[in-house]
Protein backbone atom coordinates (compact mmCIF):
# COMPACT_ATOMS: atom_id res chain seq x y z
CA UNK A 1 0.00 0.00 0.00
CA UNK A 2 1.88 3.34 -0.89
CA UNK A 3 2.52 5.50 1.50
CA UNK A 4 -0.14 8.78 1.57
CA UNK A 5 2.67 10.86 2.95
CA UNK A 6 4.67 10.54 0.08
CA UNK A 7 2.65 11.62 -2.21
CA UNK A 8 2.74 14.91 -0.70
CA UNK A 9 4.06 17.78 -3.51
CA UNK A 10 7.34 18.37 -1.50
CA UNK A 11 8.75 22.28 -1.75
CA UNK A 12 12.36 23.18 -2.64
CA UNK A 13 13.29 23.20 1.03
CA UNK A 14 11.93 19.12 1.54
CA UNK A 15 9.11 20.57 3.61
CA UNK A 16 5.33 19.92 2.24
CA UNK A 17 3.39 22.56 0.79
CA UNK A 18 0.44 23.87 2.32
CA UNK A 19 -2.97 23.57 0.75
CA UNK A 20 -5.01 26.27 -0.90
CA UNK A 21 -6.22 28.28 1.08
CA UNK A 22 -10.13 29.25 -0.15
CA UNK A 23 -9.32 33.05 -0.49
CA UNK A 24 -6.75 32.20 -3.58
CA UNK A 25 -9.31 32.23 -6.12
CA UNK A 26 -10.08 36.05 -5.03
CA UNK A 27 -7.83 38.14 -6.85
CA UNK A 28 -5.32 40.62 -4.98
CA UNK A 29 -6.08 43.53 -5.89
CA UNK A 30 -10.11 42.75 -4.75
CA UNK A 31 -8.68 41.83 -1.61
CA UNK A 32 -6.95 44.95 -0.74
CA UNK A 33 -9.76 46.54 -2.10
CA UNK A 34 -12.34 45.13 0.54
CA UNK A 35 -9.86 45.62 3.27
CA UNK A 36 -9.61 49.31 2.83
CA UNK A 37 -13.45 49.86 2.25
CA UNK A 38 -14.14 48.16 5.42
CA UNK A 39 -11.99 50.01 7.45
CA UNK A 40 -13.06 53.55 5.51
CA UNK A 41 -16.51 52.66 6.50
CA UNK A 42 -15.50 52.25 9.94
CA UNK A 43 -13.68 55.64 9.81
CA UNK A 44 -16.89 56.64 8.26
CA UNK A 45 -19.35 55.28 10.91
CA UNK A 46 -17.35 56.95 13.75
CA UNK A 47 -17.02 60.58 12.45
CA UNK A 48 -20.90 59.92 12.04
CA UNK A 49 -21.34 59.53 15.40
CA UNK A 50 -18.78 62.35 16.16
CA UNK A 51 -20.89 64.80 13.71
CA UNK A 52 -23.99 63.58 15.91
CA UNK A 53 -22.62 64.31 18.91
CA UNK A 54 -21.80 67.25 18.27
CA UNK A 55 -25.00 68.48 16.85
CA UNK A 56 -26.33 66.97 20.00
CA UNK A 57 -24.36 68.95 21.90
CA UNK A 58 -24.19 72.28 19.70
CA UNK A 59 -25.06 75.13 22.85
CA UNK A 60 -22.56 73.65 24.29
CA UNK A 61 -19.72 72.81 21.49
CA UNK A 62 -20.00 75.60 19.48
CA UNK A 63 -19.30 78.37 22.50
CA UNK A 64 -15.98 75.85 23.47
CA UNK A 65 -15.11 76.26 19.74
CA UNK A 66 -15.50 80.49 19.48
CA UNK A 67 -14.16 80.50 23.19
CA UNK A 68 -11.05 78.30 21.82
CA UNK A 69 -10.61 81.11 18.86
CA UNK A 70 -10.76 84.12 21.17
CA UNK A 71 -7.94 82.34 23.28
CA UNK A 72 -5.97 82.08 19.70
CA UNK A 73 -6.08 85.60 19.37
CA UNK A 74 -5.54 86.82 23.48
CA UNK A 75 -2.76 84.51 23.86
CA UNK A 76 -0.44 86.25 22.23
CA UNK A 77 -1.02 89.02 24.32
CA UNK A 78 -1.29 87.03 27.74
CA UNK A 79 2.13 86.05 27.12
CA UNK A 80 3.70 88.89 26.09
CA UNK A 81 2.65 90.66 29.44
CA UNK A 82 4.02 87.59 31.00
CA UNK A 83 7.44 87.69 29.40
CA UNK A 84 7.40 91.07 30.63
CA UNK A 85 6.85 89.93 34.70
CA UNK A 86 2.99 90.71 34.79
CA UNK A 87 1.44 88.13 36.80
CA UNK A 88 -0.57 85.88 34.70
CA UNK A 89 -3.89 86.47 36.30
CA UNK A 90 -3.12 90.21 35.72
CA UNK A 91 -1.84 89.33 32.07
CA UNK A 92 -5.03 87.68 31.52
CA UNK A 93 -7.92 89.76 32.50
CA UNK A 94 -5.99 92.67 30.66
CA UNK A 95 -6.26 90.98 27.34
CA UNK A 96 -10.03 90.05 27.96
CA UNK A 97 -10.67 93.93 29.05
CA UNK A 98 -8.71 94.79 25.62
CA UNK A 99 -11.10 92.56 23.41
CA UNK A 100 -14.49 93.77 25.54
CA UNK A 101 -12.93 97.68 24.96
CA UNK A 102 -12.30 96.95 21.54
CA UNK A 103 -15.75 95.52 20.48
CA UNK A 104 -17.32 98.16 23.11
CA UNK A 105 -15.44 100.85 20.57
CA UNK A 106 -16.83 99.65 17.41
CA UNK A 107 -20.48 99.24 18.83
CA UNK A 108 -20.08 102.59 20.00
CA UNK A 109 -18.95 104.33 16.81
CA UNK A 110 -21.91 101.92 14.78
CA UNK A 111 -24.46 103.57 17.10
CA UNK A 112 -22.95 107.33 16.79
CA UNK A 113 -23.05 107.17 12.91
CA UNK A 114 -26.38 105.60 13.08
CA UNK A 115 -27.65 108.23 15.42
CA UNK A 116 -25.63 111.05 13.27
CA UNK A 117 -26.92 110.02 9.66
CA UNK A 118 -30.55 109.00 10.51
CA UNK A 119 -32.07 112.43 9.41
CA UNK A 120 -30.01 112.29 6.08
CA UNK A 121 -30.88 108.77 5.83
CA UNK A 122 -34.78 109.56 5.82
CA UNK A 123 -34.14 112.09 3.05
CA UNK A 124 -32.04 109.79 1.33
CA UNK A 125 -34.51 106.74 1.46
CA UNK A 126 -37.45 108.81 1.01
CA UNK A 127 -35.89 110.03 -2.55
CA UNK A 128 -34.95 106.70 -3.82
CA UNK A 129 -38.42 105.04 -3.28
CA UNK A 130 -39.57 107.97 -4.96
CA UNK A 131 -37.85 107.40 -7.69
CA UNK A 132 -38.41 103.63 -8.06
CA UNK A 133 -41.82 104.09 -8.23
CA UNK A 134 -41.26 106.17 -11.16
CA UNK A 135 -38.92 103.90 -12.81
CA UNK A 136 -41.80 100.88 -11.72
CA UNK A 137 -44.40 102.99 -12.77
CA UNK A 138 -42.65 103.55 -16.61
CA UNK A 139 -42.47 101.30 -19.57
CA UNK A 140 -41.67 98.35 -19.44
CA UNK A 141 -42.87 97.41 -16.15
CA UNK A 142 -45.90 99.48 -16.11
CA UNK A 143 -46.33 99.17 -12.00
CA UNK A 144 -48.61 102.06 -10.47
CA UNK A 145 -48.78 103.21 -7.19
CA UNK A 146 -52.33 101.41 -6.81
CA UNK A 147 -50.58 98.04 -7.56
CA UNK A 148 -47.87 98.61 -5.09
CA UNK A 149 -51.16 99.48 -2.43
CA UNK A 150 -52.56 96.47 -2.76
CA UNK A 151 -49.48 94.39 -2.23
CA UNK A 152 -48.99 96.35 0.76
CA UNK A 153 -52.36 95.94 1.75
CA UNK A 154 -51.94 91.95 0.78
CA UNK A 155 -48.83 91.73 3.31
CA UNK A 156 -50.79 93.45 6.31
CA UNK A 157 -53.38 90.76 5.85
CA UNK A 158 -51.07 88.01 5.89
CA UNK A 159 -49.44 89.00 8.60
CA UNK A 160 -52.98 89.01 10.50
CA UNK A 161 -53.55 85.82 9.31
CA UNK A 162 -50.87 84.81 10.57
CA UNK A 163 -50.28 86.19 13.91
CA UNK A 164 -49.87 83.25 16.04
CA UNK A 165 -46.92 81.58 13.84
CA UNK A 166 -45.44 84.75 14.18
CA UNK A 167 -45.60 84.91 17.93
CA UNK A 168 -44.34 81.20 18.09
CA UNK A 169 -41.19 82.72 15.67
CA UNK A 170 -41.04 85.87 19.00
CA UNK A 171 -41.28 83.32 21.33
CA UNK A 172 -38.28 80.91 19.89
CA UNK A 173 -36.16 84.46 19.47
CA UNK A 174 -36.58 84.64 23.17
CA UNK A 175 -35.53 81.04 23.67
CA UNK A 176 -32.52 82.14 21.48
CA UNK A 177 -31.95 84.86 23.48
CA UNK A 178 -31.53 82.74 26.29
CA UNK A 179 -29.36 80.01 24.76
CA UNK A 180 -26.94 82.96 23.79
CA UNK A 181 -26.53 84.28 27.30
CA UNK A 182 -25.46 80.30 27.87
CA UNK A 183 -23.15 80.44 25.38
CA UNK A 184 -21.45 83.76 26.36
CA UNK A 185 -21.02 82.36 30.08
CA UNK A 186 -19.51 79.38 28.55
CA UNK A 187 -17.33 81.36 26.27
CA UNK A 188 -15.91 83.55 29.09
CA UNK A 189 -14.84 81.03 31.40
CA UNK A 190 -13.76 78.44 29.04
CA UNK A 191 -11.41 81.26 27.70
CA UNK A 192 -10.22 82.16 31.14
CA UNK A 193 -9.21 78.49 32.03
CA UNK A 194 -7.43 77.92 29.17
CA UNK A 195 -5.51 81.22 29.21
CA UNK A 196 -5.06 80.73 32.62
CA UNK A 197 -4.37 76.64 32.91
CA UNK A 198 -4.10 75.43 29.30
CA UNK A 199 -0.50 73.59 29.57
CA UNK A 200 -2.15 71.31 32.32
CA UNK A 201 -5.18 71.12 30.39
CA UNK A 202 -3.80 69.74 27.28
CA UNK A 203 -2.03 67.69 29.75
CA UNK A 204 -4.69 66.03 30.72
CA UNK A 205 -6.12 65.56 27.58
CA UNK A 206 -3.29 64.12 25.96
CA UNK A 207 -3.24 61.28 29.57
CA UNK A 208 -6.52 60.08 27.79
CA UNK A 209 -4.99 58.64 25.16
CA UNK A 210 -2.83 55.13 25.33
CA UNK A 211 0.78 55.81 26.58
CA UNK A 212 2.49 54.92 23.48
CA UNK A 213 0.45 57.45 21.69
CA UNK A 214 0.64 59.94 23.70
CA UNK A 215 4.22 61.83 22.79
CA UNK A 216 2.68 61.50 19.19
CA UNK A 217 -0.55 63.30 20.32
CA UNK A 218 1.33 66.13 22.39
CA UNK A 219 3.40 66.82 19.13
CA UNK A 220 0.36 67.18 17.15
CA UNK A 221 -1.96 69.32 19.81
CA UNK A 222 0.65 71.87 19.76
CA UNK A 223 1.26 71.94 16.25
CA UNK A 224 -2.38 72.60 15.54
CA UNK A 225 -2.34 75.23 17.85
CA UNK A 226 0.26 76.84 16.84
CA UNK A 227 -1.06 77.15 13.00
CA UNK A 228 -4.72 78.08 15.11
CA UNK A 229 -3.25 80.80 16.31
CA UNK A 230 -0.89 82.37 13.19
CA UNK A 231 -4.41 81.30 11.05
CA UNK A 232 -6.37 83.89 13.88
CA UNK A 233 -3.58 86.72 13.61
CA UNK A 234 -3.19 86.67 9.58
CA UNK A 235 -7.30 86.80 9.48
CA UNK A 236 -7.33 89.43 12.08
CA UNK A 237 -4.55 91.27 9.78
CA UNK A 238 -6.94 90.83 6.64
CA UNK A 239 -9.68 92.18 8.47
CA UNK A 240 -9.04 94.86 9.56
CA UNK A 241 -7.09 95.84 5.73
CA UNK A 242 -10.43 95.07 4.19
CA UNK A 243 -12.41 96.94 6.34
CA UNK A 244 -9.78 99.86 6.21
CA UNK A 245 -10.20 99.96 2.10
CA UNK A 246 -13.76 99.76 2.36
CA UNK A 247 -14.47 102.31 4.90
CA UNK A 248 -12.20 104.71 3.43
CA UNK A 249 -13.43 104.28 0.02
CA UNK A 250 -17.46 104.52 1.45
CA UNK A 251 -16.21 107.77 2.98
CA UNK A 252 -14.73 109.18 -0.22
CA UNK A 253 -17.79 108.68 -2.00
CA UNK A 254 -20.26 109.77 0.78
CA UNK A 255 -22.00 106.55 1.58
CA UNK A 256 -24.01 107.06 4.34
CA UNK A 257 -23.58 104.41 7.35
CA UNK A 258 -19.55 103.88 6.21
CA UNK A 259 -18.15 102.61 9.99
CA UNK A 260 -21.09 100.26 9.59
CA UNK A 261 -19.66 98.95 6.38
CA UNK A 262 -16.63 98.70 7.65
CA UNK A 263 -17.97 96.57 10.62
CA UNK A 264 -19.23 93.90 8.26
CA UNK A 265 -16.71 93.76 6.26
CA UNK A 266 -14.31 93.39 9.40
CA UNK A 267 -16.75 90.00 10.98
CA UNK A 268 -17.25 89.03 7.24
CA UNK A 269 -13.54 88.97 6.55
CA UNK A 270 -13.12 86.12 9.37
CA UNK A 271 -15.57 83.58 6.78
CA UNK A 272 -13.61 83.14 4.27
CA UNK A 273 -15.16 83.56 0.12
CA UNK A 274 -18.46 83.77 1.51
CA UNK A 275 -17.89 86.55 4.01
CA UNK A 276 -16.64 88.48 1.49
CA UNK A 277 -19.37 88.34 -1.09
CA UNK A 278 -21.79 89.23 1.25
CA UNK A 279 -20.14 92.06 2.89
CA UNK A 280 -19.43 93.51 -0.18
CA UNK A 281 -23.16 92.93 -1.11
CA UNK A 282 -23.86 95.08 1.34
CA UNK A 283 -21.65 97.81 0.45
CA UNK A 284 -22.53 98.28 -3.07
CA UNK A 285 -26.61 97.86 -1.91
CA UNK A 286 -26.41 100.76 0.33
CA UNK A 287 -24.41 102.85 -1.88
CA UNK A 288 -27.21 101.86 -4.94
CA UNK A 289 -30.12 102.73 -2.46
CA UNK A 290 -28.61 105.89 -1.19
CA UNK A 291 -26.45 107.28 -3.65
CA UNK A 292 -27.54 105.70 -6.81
CA UNK A 293 -25.97 103.27 -9.53
CA UNK A 294 -22.87 105.47 -10.29
CA UNK A 295 -21.29 105.34 -6.81
CA UNK A 296 -22.84 101.78 -6.26
CA UNK A 297 -20.43 101.20 -9.66
CA UNK A 298 -17.45 102.77 -8.11
CA UNK A 299 -18.21 100.96 -4.66
CA UNK A 300 -18.21 97.68 -6.91
CA UNK A 301 -14.72 98.78 -8.16
CA UNK A 302 -13.38 99.57 -4.52
CA UNK A 303 -14.44 95.99 -3.06
CA UNK A 304 -12.86 94.03 -5.78
CA UNK A 305 -9.79 95.94 -5.68
CA UNK A 306 -9.57 95.10 -1.94
CA UNK A 307 -10.70 91.67 -2.53
CA UNK A 308 -8.14 91.15 -5.07
CA UNK A 309 -5.59 93.16 -2.39
CA UNK A 310 -6.49 90.16 -0.03
CA UNK A 311 -6.32 87.04 -2.27
CA UNK A 312 -3.01 87.87 -4.21
CA UNK A 313 -1.20 90.22 -1.51
CA UNK A 314 -2.22 89.65 1.97
CA UNK A 315 -2.74 86.27 2.14
CA UNK A 316 0.24 85.04 0.21
CA UNK A 317 2.83 87.47 2.41
CA UNK A 318 1.38 86.65 6.09
CA UNK A 319 0.27 83.61 5.85
CA UNK A 320 3.38 81.54 3.90
CA UNK A 321 4.24 78.13 5.46
CA UNK A 322 2.41 78.85 8.39
CA UNK A 323 -1.28 78.23 7.37
CA UNK A 324 -0.78 75.51 4.26
CA UNK A 325 -4.53 75.00 2.94
CA UNK A 326 -4.83 74.93 -0.92
CA UNK A 327 -7.79 77.58 -1.92
CA UNK A 328 -9.83 75.02 -3.67
CA UNK A 329 -9.46 73.04 0.06
CA UNK A 330 -10.89 76.40 1.73
CA UNK A 331 -13.58 76.83 -1.08
CA UNK A 332 -15.03 73.24 -0.88
CA UNK A 333 -14.67 73.27 3.24
CA UNK A 334 -16.53 76.50 3.73
CA UNK A 335 -19.31 74.51 1.03
CA UNK A 336 -19.58 71.39 3.22
CA UNK A 337 -19.32 73.39 6.48
CA UNK A 338 -22.29 75.87 5.32
CA UNK A 339 -24.06 72.43 4.08
CA UNK A 340 -23.75 71.02 7.47
CA UNK A 341 -24.34 73.74 9.60
CA UNK A 342 -24.77 76.57 8.22
CA UNK A 343 -23.22 80.22 9.04
CA UNK A 344 -21.48 78.31 12.25
CA UNK A 345 -20.01 75.66 9.51
CA UNK A 346 -18.82 78.12 7.01
CA UNK A 347 -17.16 80.21 10.32
CA UNK A 348 -15.22 77.13 11.76
CA UNK A 349 -14.94 75.13 8.58
CA UNK A 350 -11.23 76.97 7.59
CA UNK A 351 -9.60 77.11 10.79
CA UNK A 352 -10.71 73.34 11.26
CA UNK A 353 -9.19 72.10 8.23
CA UNK A 354 -6.06 74.26 8.75
CA UNK A 355 -5.62 72.71 12.27
CA UNK A 356 -6.81 69.60 11.59
CA UNK A 357 -4.07 69.64 8.30
CA UNK A 358 -1.65 70.43 10.67
CA UNK A 359 -1.85 67.99 13.50
CA UNK A 360 -2.04 65.04 11.13
CA UNK A 361 1.57 65.74 9.14
CA UNK A 362 2.93 66.85 12.53
CA UNK A 363 2.07 63.49 13.55
CA UNK A 364 3.08 61.76 10.84
CA UNK A 365 6.32 63.14 10.52
CA UNK A 366 6.69 62.23 14.12
CA UNK A 367 9.83 59.54 15.19
CA UNK A 368 10.75 58.48 18.95
CA UNK A 369 13.63 60.74 19.95
CA UNK A 370 12.47 64.41 18.76
CA UNK A 371 12.53 66.52 20.97
CA UNK A 372 8.95 66.94 23.47
CA UNK A 373 7.18 70.51 22.65
CA UNK A 374 6.47 71.51 25.90
CA UNK A 375 10.04 72.68 26.46
CA UNK A 376 9.20 75.47 23.63
CA UNK A 377 5.59 76.48 25.02
CA UNK A 378 5.69 76.48 28.23
CA UNK A 379 7.70 80.10 29.96
CA UNK A 380 10.93 79.52 31.47
CA UNK A 381 9.25 80.49 35.34
CA UNK A 382 6.74 77.56 34.60
CA UNK A 383 9.35 75.34 33.77
CA UNK A 384 11.08 75.05 37.33
CA UNK A 385 7.70 75.20 39.16
CA UNK A 386 6.15 72.26 40.94
CA UNK A 387 3.87 71.46 37.93
CA UNK A 388 6.69 71.20 35.45
CA UNK A 389 8.76 69.02 38.14
CA UNK A 390 5.90 66.66 38.34
CA UNK A 391 5.14 66.40 34.62
CA UNK A 392 9.12 65.66 33.91
CA UNK A 393 8.72 62.84 36.43
CA UNK A 394 5.13 61.21 35.02
CA UNK A 395 7.49 61.66 31.56
CA UNK A 396 10.71 59.65 32.53
CA UNK A 397 7.92 56.77 34.26
CA UNK A 398 6.31 56.62 30.88
CA UNK A 399 9.86 56.60 28.66
CA UNK A 400 11.24 54.33 31.37
CA UNK A 401 7.73 51.51 31.27
CA UNK A 402 8.42 52.36 26.99
CA UNK A 403 11.66 51.14 27.09
CA UNK A 404 10.80 48.49 29.31
CA UNK A 405 7.63 47.22 27.28
CA UNK A 406 10.08 46.75 23.97
CA UNK A 407 12.72 45.35 26.16
CA UNK A 408 10.01 42.34 27.20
Amino acid sequence: MPNIRSTRRQSPSGRPERAARSDDAVPAGLRIGAAFTWRILVVGAGLAVLVALVVLLQDIVVPFLIALLVCALLMPMSSFLQRHRWPKWTAVLSSLVALVLALGGLALLVTEQVRSDLPSLERRLHHSVQSLRTLLDSEPFGITAKDVDGWVSNGFDYLQAHASTILSGFQAAGTGAVHVLEGLFIIVFTTLFVLIDGPRIWGWVVRLFPRRARARIDVAGHAGWKTLTSFIRVQLVVAVTDALGVTIGALALQIPLAIPIGVVVFFGAFVPVVGAIVAGAVAVLIALVFNGWVPALVMLGIVVVVQQLESHVLHPFLTGTAVKVHPLGVVLGVTAGTTIAGVVGAFFAVPFIATVNAMVVAAANWRPGDPEPMSATVPKRERSGPAARLLARAQARERRADHGGVQS
